[in-house]
């Protein structure tokens, strides 16, 4: 249910994964690459809605697609 706003929103995600919580035994964090720079619409709007579900949100990087 988390991860519904890139759903709704038709955003891509390339790859989810989990790792231990560093400090809390029994609980993840969850790092996801998605298709999208963070000022897209479409990504923009996951991302907001994310940010109000989500306990925690920190976007690492957010890069233009390069075109040759």
């Amino acid at each position: 249910q988390l991860l519904a706003p890139f759903s709704d929103a038709g955003v891509s995600m390339t790859r989810l994964e989990s790792r231990p919580a560093r400090h809390t035994l029994w609980e993840y964090v969850f790092f996801v690459d998605i298709e999208g720079h963070r000022e897209d619409p479409a990504v923009a709007t996951a991302l907001a809605e994310l940010g109000q579900r989500a306990a925690y949100l920190n976007v690492l990087g957010s890069y233009p697609v390069t075109v040759y």
